[in-house]
């Protein structure tokens, strides 16, 4: 297992379009993928209803975990996306 801790960073959190970027770029890998928040709660990143359901705002703290094939680039990958801000200005 591979894990990395970001902070959500974007003015409106993890809002539907962001969820949808999120699961898509996860779904680029076989490994599985997990977000987790502050709270402890988890979502699947490969599904958006999930992580919709999280409830992610900015100065959120996430932590991304994945296990399997590519787990490393997976969570590497998905970091870059949140310290992007999902190509938020």
């Amino acid at each position: 297992m591979y894990a990395q801790t970001v902070t959500i960073q974007n003015e409106h959190g993890f809002h539907v379009r962001p969820a949808q970027l999120f699961a898509e770029k996860a779904g680029q890998f076989g490994a599985e993928v997990r977000l987790k928040n502050g709270e402890g709660h988890a979502a699947d990143c490969k599904s958006m209803l999930e992580l919709m359901t999280l409830g992610i705002e900015k100065g959120a703290v996430v932590t991304i975990e994945a296990s399997g094939d590519g787990e490393k680039e997976v969570v590497e990958a998905l970091v870059q996306l949140v310290e992007s801000k999902f190509g938020e200005a």
